[in-house]
């Protein structure tokens, strides 16, 4: 028998609550405490095991409650008992069960990925194209041509530039967090803004370009900007030249991006605006940004993330790797994704697993190094969940 033809037999899900290391605002919400997200385990005949992890924020995609529903009810009678060479027939299944959930779509996808990776003894970014040619961050003062570089002997690596978002409403905890940054050799940081008042977010600019002038900065106001408000502190901050702007308004206020895009004097990036490759669309119709955050939980999966950044790149607009509140399964299958996707040049954010969350859920530590986050080349996403962790978060009724 084909291997691939193997039905699969189990469909495990655990909703665990991470405890994280600080409060974080952003301009919708706050997250503090803990981080709640839904792990997926898909298992074969043979007993191999595929995992898929499911990202929510209630203030942005939805709930963890929600993906759970949606995983264990109208999601799971489409996948138990199918073969895993039906992936796409069972994500088109899966699409149809229920609306929206686009981060129970990801966990899906995640999973046969990796499951199907692991069958054929392959990575992941394989399955999605293979990894491609290197493509340098605009303005780096060295290539990041490590795509087909060695972390070691025996593995060779994909690397991806990291970065870091600054968000604790506590600036000094920050600067302790940029100290470690600098030393880990990251160079890229973005500074959350819009949650407290303007002037908050000028003298945290004013510090990063007076004390801290090795970071290149981008700016993100995930939405926290009025209409009224929005034109004079988006041209406020383009003085201090950052990478670019992202998100300043509400996210159905496309008029008002076309607006601030128009007039910016720097590049203004869609977060919340584009989910999938149907809001690209409009988004590239309507002018409303330069690039965009492409991340797998908005999309529903790697493959509507890779078709989001190359639709965007054939209307010359820029993309980058964005997460939610995530685990380390779910930096993978973003990082995976990126691997496979050379529209995608700006780096990515998969930082939370190691400098947010106080424990990661895998079993071994991501392979952070010199300020970037390394795909390695191994079976499906190279990396497996820790069962005793996922016991030990997992929210109980």
């Amino acid at each position: 028998m084909n291997a691939l033809d193997q039905i699969i037999t189990g469909f495990d899900t655990w909703h665990l609550a991470l405890p994280v290391t600080s409060a974080r605002d952003h301009g919708i919400g706050r997250v503090e405490g803990t981080c709640e997200i839904v792990v997926l385990a898909l298992t074969v005949e043979d007993g191999t095991t595929g995992c898929g992890e499911a990202s929510p924020w209630v203030v942005f995609t939805g709930s963890p409650e929600a993906s759970l529903a949606a995983l264990k009810r109208y999601i799971r009678p489409h996948v138990v008992g199918q073969r895993l060479s039906d992936r796409a027939a069972i994500m088109a299944k899966a699409d149809r069960a229920v609306a929206h959930c686009t981060e129970a779509k990801a966990a899906l996808e995640t999973a046969l990925l990796d499951l199907t990776g692991r069958v054929l003894n392959v990575p992941v970014y394989e399955l999605l194209g293979g990894r491609t040619a290197s493509v340098p961050v605009p303005g780096l003062t060295r290539d990041i041509d490590a795509r087909g570089s060695r972390s070691g002997p025996e593995h060779p690596s994909t690397e991806i530039p990291l970065s870091v978002s600054l968000a604790n409403p506590d600036w000094e905890a920050d600067r302790v967090l940029l100290d470690r940054l600098r030393d880990d050799g990251v160079r890229f940081v973005k500074l959350k803004t819009g949650f407290r008042d303007h002037g908050f977010d000028i003298m945290r600019l004013e510090a990063l370009a007076k004390d801290f002038p090795e970071f290149r900065v981008r700016v993100d106001y995930n939405q926290g900007l009025g209409v009224d408000e929005a034109m004079a502190r988006v041209r406020d901050v383009a003085t201090f030249r950052p990478d670019f702007i992202e998100q300043p308004v509400r996210a159905p206020q496309f008029d008002m991006m076309a607006r601030l895009r128009a007039a910016s004097e720097v590049p203004l990036m869609a977060d919340e605006s584009v989910f999938g490759p149907e809001d690209m669309a409009r988004a590239v119709r309507e002018r409303i940004c330069d690039g965009v955050s492409v991340k797998i939980m908005k999309s529903g999966g790697l493959v509507r993330a890779q078709e989001v950044a190359r639709m965007a790149a054939r209307h010359g607009l820029l993309a980058y790797g964005g997460d939610m509140f995530e685990a380390g399964l779910a930096h993978l299958a973003g990082a995976h994704m990126i691997a496979a996707t050379p529209e995608i040049t700006l780096g990515c954010e998969f930082y939370q697993a190691r400098y947010y969350l106080k424990e990661d859920i895998l079993e071994e530590p991501l392979p952070y190094a010199n300020g970037s986050f390394f795909v390695r080349n191994r079976p499906g996403l190279g990396h497996t969940p820790d069962r005793d962790k996922l016991a030990k978060y997992k929210v109980t009724s």
